[in-house]
């Protein structure tokens, strides 16, 4: 070992570079975590009585000095980098530095997390293709059932069992077959339909749907989390639930927000009523829970979902729906300061 110290040390002494890269390698290789220092410490144990003394010393001494070595090449690697600045011109304003932004739907789908997370809802996603069963079968709507209609779909060519999702409950069908309750989660997702796109519509667009299953779950509950959700959303606290259908709850109903009428923009979006729908909502259908593996006699749960499009044209008062899909750089420019 006494010789391999010697021809470490000389080893060490004898290298030089200006390169920051060979510094980091020689360090590594040296005074890493794996390093050549280590293993002879390592080996140490292994010497004896008699020369421990000695090998302790000269292994020191070889530890120090790749440490003086490596301080004193970084030393002269920024002595050579300053020297080089010496004659440039300090004066000089620096190059502009482009801020990036997130997109109002991240920004708005991130919002909406962080509300729901508060209150114990995990997040849950699955593909974009998706089958029959997940998307439809699965959530009560069997083959030729007429709701299949309310939804415009984008099949597989080649496999007419495979399509585009139209909705992310089929993500929370999946969640259901992998979790047991109790179950609280959310699931945020891109979705697609085949509609014509307007200044109201999209054959893309983003969803975020929640799911609660656990025993004795009822309608109050879910109202009072709707109640939370756009006490922190939007800081309204006036909700009203309007009776609707959805083919995988029952009851259903849509959930109208009272925005108020206090300025010409509230007359308008609202049309001179004060109130605005954000999502629909109900209680799992029993048929969901039973094809999902889970027993609608033990176990009750409430859905709700909403477009984040939607939230965000609200938020920001984005009249197009088109100009989130457009790139436009003077439009995504507005969000820099909402992070």
């Amino acid at each position: 070992m006494k010789q391999k110290i010697i021809d470490y040390l000389n080893d060490i002494q004898a290298f030089s570079t200006d390169n920051s890269e060979s510094i980091e390698a020689f360090r590594i290789k040296y005074l890493g975590s794996k390093g050549i220092i280590k293993e002879l410490f390592a080996d140490f144990k292994q010497v004896e009585p008699a020369l421990k003394k000695e090998i302790g010393q000269s292994l020191n001494k070889l530890r120090n000095t790749a440490t003086d070595k490596i301080n004193e090449l970084k030393e002269n690697l920024e002595t050579v980098g300053s020297e080089k600045n010496i004659y440039g011109d300090l004066t000089r304003p620096g190059e502009q530095i482009e801020l990036g932004s997130r997109h109002p739907i991240s920004i708005v789908k991130n919002q909406i997390i962080d509300v729901f997370s508060r209150i114990g809802f995990t997040v849950s996603e699955g593909p974009e293709i998706e089958d029959d069963w997940h998307n439809f079968t699965a959530l009560n709507l069997p083959e030729y059932h007429p709701a299949r209609d309310m939804q415009d779909t984008f099949f597989i060519e080649k496999d007419p069992d495979m399509l585009l999702r139209t909705h992310t409950s089929s993500v929370q069908v999946r969640y259901m077959e992998n979790n047991k309750p109790p179950i609280r989660t959310i699931s945020p997702g891109r979705v697609f339909r085949n509609e014509d796109i307007s200044a109201r519509a999209h054959c893309i667009f983003h969803q975020i749907e929640g799911l609660y299953i656990d025993t004795d779950v009822s309608f109050a509950d879910l109202k009072q989390t709707l109640l939370y959700f756009t006490k922190e959303m939007f800081g309204k606290s006036k909700i009203r639930l309007r009776p609707s259908y959805f083919p995988f709850t029952e009851p259903s109903a849509e959930v109208d927000i009272y925005w108020g009428l206090e300025t010409e923009t509230d007359y308008r979006i609202t049309k001179g009523t004060g109130w605005l729908e954000i999502m629909g909502c109900g209680m799992v259908d029993p048929n969901v829970l039973k094809n999902a593996n889970i027993d609608p006699e033990v176990y009750t749960g409430y859905a709700f979902g909403m477009g984040i499009e939607r939230i965000a044209m609200l938020l920001y008062q984005i009249p197009d729906i088109r100009m989130f899909y457009e790139n436009d750089i003077r439009f995504l420019e507005q969000f820099k300061s909402v992070m």
